[in-house]
């Protein structure tokens, strides 16, 4: 003969036989009685409950022959309980809706339920985990479950309600089961190893029925696993089998951690694992173990709380006497945000060792107090431009030259390269002038930038940063267009350049959409002077270059007076200011000895000469001074001075 599994082989066959389920037994069981069958069920509990066990009874009690109507105490030997015992039964139709799902398989089904019994009074159908139903099939199901034949009655049983539809449910007769209590289930147990004559302790039977957490099918299977080890069974042999880790031996880890001694609490660990212990396992039992003893320390006589022997909890008992609750709640909340990385890590022995080195008293004393302190992050400097002197600082001094190792003067006959003859030249953002002059030294050692107090020393061979303003100078001379190269000029100013990053302020913000399409153009100007490819970043400089005041040498040359070279003193205003001197007849240069920086203010004046022109207007100062050129145009004459093929580069 077949071996037949101890749950197999004791499946309850009456109602009364129902484990835990009490008040469901007596309800079917009356219906059956008054004959107020409902056309529908709905059986809901967790796995192991009895839902599948009660619909066999329940179609045996309507079916059995050896009465001429139901009872709910059907024989269990005639022809027709046997065959739904067996699943031989015409008119008892099991069916597995996890491999049914389809509104197809339902039609066929509501077909069948259409024609009458063959052998039995009621034709029963039993749908198995129901919530595997599609929302079409569970729909066309709808009207059948409401009004059925007469003859045919609805079972479906699932362990998870929530997704039934509720019209589903509005339409059946709903049972929820319940987890079979620890009493009933020991007595169960105990009875079937009486019968199969397992030897097995009452501690080991006890812990089987808290192990299999109110599921009979599972402990009935556990049992049967137990009665093939050597006898007697106990509860190590219990632990052993289902993978967990021993109750005395989470005993002595959690000694070794309240003994404040992290070599024993790694000692236990790996003793543990070493023998096979999962680290998830290990983990999440201490869990479950820390709230045994917190149960322990608050309600001391309830051990029908918890699935520990009767030693081990006065051994619980007797340690939680003298420790505070609050040790054990911090204790759950260290291991329940460690099990996430105990669980997904590629090292789980590493972090579960971490995890119980952290469940130390002085450990979670520290946390608990909140005397862990935190570094402060690490210093870092960023190189940023020097702040812009005020002039208006009494320690300002009357500009001068740079020394000549750094960039070259313009003489004194020569513009600065973008400024009208009689225009002020605008200060450059870290302190120098556009044409390589600087301020005075004792002005920029009044005013050091915020990190150059605490930068460290220079190192002797490292490569000396490039003076910025000459490196844009020789940018510009090659960018091209000449209307990019007039805007860069004007509103543009290299702030940072380490070699391969440089950042460029605008001062002008309505002004910085256009300068973000000349990117590129400058990128290719900067890979001309360096020979190498330099990433350009464009930014608003937070307080934007001032406007230069109206020029005060063109009402001179408008009378034909000769003006006078005026001393260089740095007036009241944001930024240094020259005054253009005389023009004084100039040697003929070399072509060796040629810069490129007068070609740049001449291309810049024709270039806003045209834009003037293009426009029909004339160019004025922003301070409605007089206008660099003092003879309004009139529209006939600026049509005829108009280039016939104008730059199509504007440089505004």
């Amino acid at each position: 003969m077949a071996y037949e599994p101890l749950h197999h082989k004791y499946r309850p066959q009456t109602f009364g036989a129902l484990v835990g389920q009490d008040a469901i037994a007596t309800t079917l069981a009356n219906a059956l009685r008054q004959r107020r069958i409902a056309p529908a069920y709905l059986f809901c509990g967790p796995r192991g409950t009895g839902k599948t066990s009660s619909a066999r009874i329940l179609a045996k009690s309507l079916n059995c022959i050896a009465q001429d109507h139901p009872t709910p105490d059907p024989c269990g030997t005639c022809e027709t309980c046997r065959s739904i015992t067996n699943g031989s039964a015409l008119d008892f139709i099991e069916i597995d809706a996890a491999s049914n799902t389809g509104v197809d398989n339902i039609r066929e089904l509501i077909e069948r339920a259409q024609f009458a019994p063959v052998q039995c009074r009621y034709k029963v159908y039993v749908i198995d985990e129901c919530h595997m139903l599609s929302t079409a099939a569970f729909n066309a199901l709808l009207k059948t479950l409401e009004e059925p034949p007469s003859n045919v009655v609805f079972i479906l049983a699932t362990t998870d309600p929530q997704r039934v539809l509720p019209t589903i449910i509005s339409r059946c007769q709903k049972f929820d089961y319940r987890r079979i209590p620890l009493e009933p289930m020991i007595g169960h147990l105990r009875k079937i190893a009486d019968l199969e004559e397992i030897a097995i302790d009452n501690d080991a039977l006890r812990l089987v029925a808290q192990v299999s957490q109110g599921g009979l099918r599972d402990a009935q299977s556990l049992l049967d696993q137990l009665s093939l080890l050597e006898p007697p069974v106990n509860a190590d042999a219990v632990w052993d089998l289902v993978g967990a880790v021993p109750e005395r031996d989470l005993l002595a880890l959690v000694q070794a951690i309240l003994s404040d001694d992290g070599t024993a609490v790694l000692d236990s660990a790996r003793k543990l694992m070493d023998r096979g212990r999962e680290p998830l396992i290990v983990l999440q039992n201490l869990a479950g173990f820390y709230r045994d003893l917190l149960i322990a320390k608050t309600a001391g006589d309830r051990q029908d709380l918890v699935a520990i022997t009767p030693p081990t909890w006065a051994d619980m008992q007797a340690l939680v006497q003298s420790l505070d609750p609050k040790l054990f709640l911090l204790g759950q909340q260290h291991l329940r945000a460690a099990e996430g990385q105990v669980k997904n890590t590629t090292q789980p022995r590493l972090w579960l060792e971490v995890t119980l080195l952290g469940l130390l008293p002085s450990t979670l004393a520290g946390q608990a107090g909140g005397t862990t302190a935190i570094a402060p992050p690490p210093s870092i400097s960023i190189a940023r431009p020097a702040p812009p002197v005020n002039s208006s600082s009494p320690s300002a001094s009357p500009i001068a030259p740079a020394p000549a190792a750094s960039v070259s003067p313009l003489s004194s006959t020569e513009a600065a390269p973008g400024v009208a003859p009689g225009e002020q030249m605008p200060a450059s953002t870290n302190g120098a002038m556009p044409g390589g002059q600087s301020l005075d030294p004792a002005v920029a050692s009044n005013s050091p930038p915020p990190d150059a107090q605490n930068a460290p020393p220079p190192d002797p061979g490292a490569t000396p940063a490039p003076n910025l303003d000459q490196l844009w100078l020789q940018v510009i001379a090659v960018l091209e267009p000449l209307g990019t190269r007039a805007l860069m000029l004007q509103q543009g100013s290299l702030l940072f350049f380490d070699g391969v990053v440089a950042r460029v302020g605008i001062s002008s913000r309505p002004l910085f959409k256009m300068a973000q399409g000349r990117v590129e153009n400058v990128e290719a100007a900067f890979q001309k002077v360096l020979n190498q490819k330099v990433q350009v970043s464009l930014e608003v400089l937070p307080d934007p270059k001032p406007e230069a005041p109206a020029p005060t040498i063109a009402p001179a040359l408008s009378q034909g007076v000769e003006p006078r070279p005026a001393p260089v003193d740095l007036p009241p205003t944001p930024s240094p200011v020259f005054e253009a001197p005389a023009p004084v007849a100039q040697p003929e240069a070399s072509q060796a000895d040629a810069s490129p920086l007068p070609a740049i203010a001449s291309d810049f004046d024709r270039a806003v000469k045209n834009f003037a022109h293009f426009f029909n207007g004339q160019v004025v100062d922003l301070d409605d001074g007089p206008s660099l050129d003092q003879t309004p145009l009139k529209p006939s004459e600026a049509a005829a001075k108009q280039p016939s093929h104008p730059d199509k580069d504007v440089p505004f």
